[in-house]
């Protein structure tokens, strides 16, 4: 079946059946929920072959059960989030009443990206699905046996006018962004995203984007370097760095550079012990990201960083695309390093004198998707906390933020707009629709024209002091 014809069906669908009972949203949950839970090997086999090598319990930590955990948790509190919701009126209006009706948009289309394939896909489409829409999913091509068997088990759980699959290369997702949709999640870059919303902006299709960049991780003069160094390396080289949360960069007191490598190296070896014969080490997704990991390398050494790799190099000559994690110091605006998310097991040192020298580093930058404090002085965390934007924190660890199913994962700025997870993301793929109840005894009349001097009178009184 074509795009537009998949879309035209479910578009028929939603006017239909406009809003599916509670019943009906935790059957659809349900079904979700097992296709993950019983087809979870076969997945994790797909991504694996897709990536060269990923870690099967990273995979199952990351994926598969964030992935359960969320949809259990929309299933629990769809029919609560589903009530109209009351809002009181002013004194002057009573007895009137208002409430907020929660209704589906309709159809609703999400593009994931390649990096956490199955999370990035399921976790929004259970929330679409717990607001009672319709979707259209279209996974990366860079996933291609990934997005075969979401297709494959989608269309076994769902009927296609209630959750369809698109694959196919940029093309297909050029013609996928173009429809009218009634809402749009795009997951990935800031440069796809810029064009995403322009594409959405044809149909004023209402967009979130979730999109990255430089999330830096602050460590406090009050930090315990050693479990910095250790939250940090675990955050940055889970899937081998290549997710859009990790730490990009670190910013930590000048004294603490030397001492924070050593606590990093001693962290890798705890961590991947012979890293490249390591099943719990994933590998570089293809060749085209790996040379432009090497070339981020090659230009930070040629400009002047110092590399320091935190395990031995690959024996093989990168065959395997296992990169060795490095820390580079010595960084300067002018590489690439510092200009482009990573998205790889490439971490730069940023050292600072005072902690306000931190806070003007970070908002000098666009605002960042996560940001990390380390320390144990509460003063300078609110400081740090208070002083910059980021879509989300974690405190004293890396990561976690994204956890807390009723925590709204968004960015803001170039990271990215709108947020979901939980209640949130009920919210962004549902229209909220205020509706204000007039009583039939009311002051109402006593507004209307033709106006005098009651009527100034009680203007006066309505707008009182200052």
């Amino acid at each position: 079946m074509t795009l537009d014809a998949l879309f035209a069906g479910q578009r028929r669908a939603a006017q239909e059946q406009p809003t599916p009972t509670a019943a009906q949203r935790r059957d659809a949950l349900t079904r979700l929920l097992r296709l993950v839970h019983d087809r979870r090997q076969p997945l994790a086999d797909a991504v694996n072959q897709d990536f060269g090598h990923r870690s099967r319990h990273e995979f199952l930590i990351t994926e598969v059960y964030t992935t359960l955990k969320a949809i259990r948790h929309s299933r629990r509190h769809v029919g609560r989030w589903m009530r109209a919701r009351r809002v009181p009126v002013s004194l002057e209006l009573l007895p009137a009443r208002a409430r907020v009706m929660v209704q589906p948009r309709g159809v609703v289309g999400i593009i994931s990206p390649w990096n956490y394939p199955l999370y990035l896909s399921f976790v929004p489409l259970a929330a679409a699905l717990a607001a009672g829409n319709r979707v259209l999913l279209k996974p990366s091509e860079h996933t291609p046996r990934t997005a075969a068997l979401m297709a494959e088990l989608l269309a076994g759980a769902f009927k296609e006018a209630q959750v369809a699959v698109v694959t196919g290369a940029a093309d297909v997702g050029r013609a996928f962004t173009a429809l009218p949709f009634d809402h749009l999640l795009y997951t990935g870059s800031t440069e796809v995203g810029r064009e995403v919303m322009r594409a959405a902006a044809g149909q004023l299709t209402p967009v979130t984007l979730e999109l990255g960049g430089k999330s830096p991780a602050i460590v406090g003069c009050s930090a315990n370097l050693r479990n910095a160094a250790r939250s940090i390396m675990t955050g940055k080289l889970i899937n081998a760095g290549q997710t859009c949360i990790a730490p990009d960069y670190v910013l930590l007191p000048e004294p603490a550079c030397e001492a924070f490598v050593r606590h990093a190296r001693e962290a890798v070896a705890a961590l991947y012990p012979d890293l490249h014969n390591n099943a719990d080490y994933t590998a570089i997704v293809n060749g085209s990201y790996y040379a432009r990991l090497q070339a981020h390398l090659a230009d930070a050494r040629a400009k002047g960083a110092r590399a320091v790799a935190l395990a031995a190099e690959a024996p093989e000559g990168g065959a395997a695309r296992r990169l060795t994690p490095h820390l580079l110091l010595e960084v300067s605006d002018s590489m690439s390093v510092m200009q482009e998310e990573i998205f790889g097991p490439l971490l730069p040192l940023v050292p600072y004198r005072e902690i306000d020298e931190a806070i003007a580093y970070v908002n000098a930058r666009p605002r960042p998707l996560a940001l990390y404090y380390f320390g144990r002085d509460r003063a300078e965390q609110r400081r740090v906390l208070g002083r910059t934007v980021s879509g989300g924190v974690t405190v004293n660890d890396t990561l976690f933020h994204i956890a807390v199913d009723d925590l709204p994962f968004g960015g803001v700025g170039a990271s990215g707009m709108g947020a979901y997870h939980g209640r949130a993301g009920f919210d962004t793929f549902s229209v909220l629709k205020p509706v204000f109840y007039q009583s039939p005894v009311n002051g109402g009349v006593l507004l209307r024209p033709p106006f005098g001097w009651f009527t100034e009178a009680l203007v006066r009184l309505l707008i009182g002091r200052r």
